[in-house]
């Protein structure tokens, strides 16, 4: 009887002890959130690029002989018409007397020719001699005429390759390393021109673009023809090798006629004034292209999560409740991406707290601050 009186205090004690209570959810995070809208802004694509003078010439010798005379030193900048090299002249003067001397003596046989021609003239009237003396002397004075002119053609190739000796500049520009110095042997067939000489008053950059990029760049600058698209095309800049912007715009003024068959990639020229000479040939650099999108979506990068290459960003939708969007992006603009699919203007995304975030996760959306807003620019 006592142990069922102890079972029945036992059995009331148990029933009036508290009750252990159930862990209750975690409460809905808070994460700042953002309306998307439309604005205007551009994007920028670089391509590595290399600068040529608009003339780049090779000066090479056309006559053979001993380099006298160097008038010039390197890189320095020379007017066209400047004297740049001489060459021994001697032996072509000597050549040009001895053209000029066979000249004198063909216009003394002319002389004679004519003399004999005079001679016989009445003599034949009168039929002294016959007529066929005469016809002799007037074939020797056109033979002494003929002679005439080769001798003038000799003095006139004579007299170029005197001219040839002193070597000027064709073009201004500046004169590049000088391979052969004075008293060296040179001579036209020599593999290597003595200087090059440019032209960077104004310069010539030329970069390449890949069949993919060829064919997005038709598709977003207007025009019907590329010569269309050339002329409505913005104008470019130019990043130097430090990555600083050259201080003048460019603008894309050709086009090549067809792919390169080895790299897959077309050239295009964009033309740069220079008027300080800061550029010169064999430079490098990038060629900057911009592209103004009207109407973009604009998604701040930070709001974004890249996997397995794509990009996701996390759209509020009913009820607070998130949702793993992917969403196609056309460019970047400073810490904006760009979007042309995926999302819509209105839609809110998450803006940051998105590293950890997953699908259907219940958000406490927070107005996010005024710096990150996703606001349209102008």
């Amino acid at each position: 009887m006592k142990s069922l009186i102890f079972a029945f205090i036992a059995l009331a004690l148990y029933s009036c002890s508290p009750k252990p209570q159930t862990a209750g959810a975690p409460p809905a995070p808070s994460l700042p959130v953002a309306t998307i809208v439309t604005g205007t802004d551009t994007t920028y694509q670089e391509y590595p690029a290399s600068i040529e003078g608009t003339v780049n010439v090779e000066v090479r010798p056309q006559v053979s002989g001993t380099l006298d005379k160097v008038f010039v030193d390197e890189g320095s900048f020379v007017n066209a018409g400047q004297p740049l090299f001489k060459i021994n002249d001697q032996p072509y003067r000597a050549a040009l007397n001895n053209a000029l001397a066979s000249q004198h003596a063909a216009e003394g046989a002319a002389a004679n020719a004519q003399l004999e021609i005079d001679k016989l003239t009445p003599l034949v009237q009168n039929k002294v001699v016959s007529e066929y003396q005469l016809k002799t002397a007037k074939s020797a004075y056109d033979v002494a005429k003929a002679n005439i002119e080769q001798a003038k053609a000799n003095v006139s190739t004579a007299q170029i390759n005197v001219g040839y000796t002193l070597i000027k500049a064709s073009v201004s520009g500046y004169i590049g390393r000088l391979i052969k110095k004075q008293g060296s042997l040179v001579a036209p067939a020599d593999a290597e021109a003595l200087t090059q000489l440019s032209d960077v008053h104004d310069v010539h950059v030329y970069f390449s673009l890949s069949e993919k990029d060829f064919v997005s760049f038709k598709e977003q600058y207007p025009g019907e023809t590329l010569k269309d698209k050339l002329q409505k095309l913005p104008t470019v800049s130019l990043l130097l090798a430090d990555n600083s912007a050259y201080a003048k715009q460019g603008k894309v003024d050709m086009i090549d006629g067809q792919f390169d068959k080895t790299t897959g990639a077309i050239t295009l020229r964009a033309s740069f004034s220079n008027p300080q000479g800061l550029l010169r040939s064999g430079n490098t650099g990038k060629i900057r292209l911009s592209l103004t999108h009207k109407d973009a979506l604009i998604v701040p990068a930070e709001a974004t999560i890249e996997m397995q290459d794509k990009v996701f960003v996390f759209t509020v939708g009913d009820s607070s409740k998130v949702k793993k969007q992917p969403i196609d992006i056309i460019g970047k603009s400073g810490s904006n991406y760009l979007v042309k699919s995926g999302v819509k203007a209105g839609d809110q995304i998450v803006l940051s707290g998105i590293d950890h975030l997953q699908e259907g996760t219940v958000i406490h959306p927070e107005k996010a601050p005024e710096k990150n807003a996703v606001i349209a620019k102008n």
